[in-house]
């Protein structure tokens, strides 16, 4: 499922643009959950002055995405109950350019997220090195976690999509996500076939497609590639805060979440 048709109209821009544009916000991120058919209507009405990264003549890049937790996922369990000291621990693998990094997004002052992250090996981009398990114990450290939780991290969830991204007129950004698949580490795998995930990242103030989504009536929805993607795979664990989405998102059209 490619993106969608609009992005083959729009003009494009450069990364190094794209970033010289919209680097200085400070981001709000939305997240949108849609059908294919819902994302056509609303990205055919953006504004014609939007722009669409385009790198060596290709307007869409493929991503693979490694989540590591411990045995118990306790990564996952703090997310699922909303607790303030949290943290997630992906390699993100570029795989158009091959380059790789490993991220620790945790929680900071206010609820605001914090994202840092380090090259990793691409050709490890499903492990963890013993450097990526150092940088690893730092942050859980410096969230008051036990020394153990870092030795203990381990390949858990592996996430594969396509994203295009978009500069609005206004200079905030969006992403569109296509082609999503997940597999566990317990040979559970899902491929939801009509699954659209939208990202809009502005100022404090709604970008223009944030206001295009409200007017569809589609609003911001609680979501997280790494935690509502594990729920839908393993119905055993607590999922209360992504419950309706999976049911009305994941598992509609969608691949069997059996195991292999």
């Amino acid at each position: 499922m490619s993106a969608p048709g609009i992005v083959g109209r729009l003009d494009a821009i450069g990364l190094d643009e794209l970033v010289g544009q919209a680097e200085l916000l400070t981001r709000v991120d939305r997240k949108y959950v849609l059908t294919r058919a819902e994302a056509d209507r609303v990205l055919a009405a953006v504004d014609p002055a939007t722009r669409v990264l385009e790198i060596d003549g290709a307007r869409g890049s493929a991503y693979g995405t490694m989540y590591f937790d411990t045995p118990d996922l306790l990564s996952y369990h703090l997310a699922a109950h909303g607790r303030r000291r949290r943290f997630k621990l992906r390699a993100r693998h570029y795989v158009d350019t091959d380059a790789a990094f490993l991220e620790m997004k945790t929680r900071g002052a206010r609820g605001t997220t914090v994202k840092e992250r380090i090259p990793h090996p691409a050709d490890a981009a499903d492990t963890l090195t013993p450097e990526g398990r150092a940088y690893a114990a730092e942050a859980v450290a410096g969230l008051g976690l036990g020394a153990h939780v870092a030795d203990e991290l381990a390949p858990t969830l592996h996430t594969a999509y396509r994203r295009t991204t978009l500069l609005l007129p206004e200079g905030a950004r969006a992403t569109v996500d296509t082609e999503l698949a997940w597999a566990d580490a317990w040979g559970h795998r899902m491929q939801p076939g009509d699954l659209v995930i939208v990202e809009t990242k502005s100022a404090a103030q709604a970008s223009s497609l944030d206001r295009l989504l409200w007017r569809a009536r589609i609003r911001p929805a609680r979501i997280s590639k790494f935690a509502t993607g594990l729920a839908a795979l393993r119905p055993d664990l607590p999922s209360h805060k992504w419950n309706r989405i999976i049911r009305t998102h994941f598992l509609r059209g969608a691949s069997a979440a059996l195991a292999a």
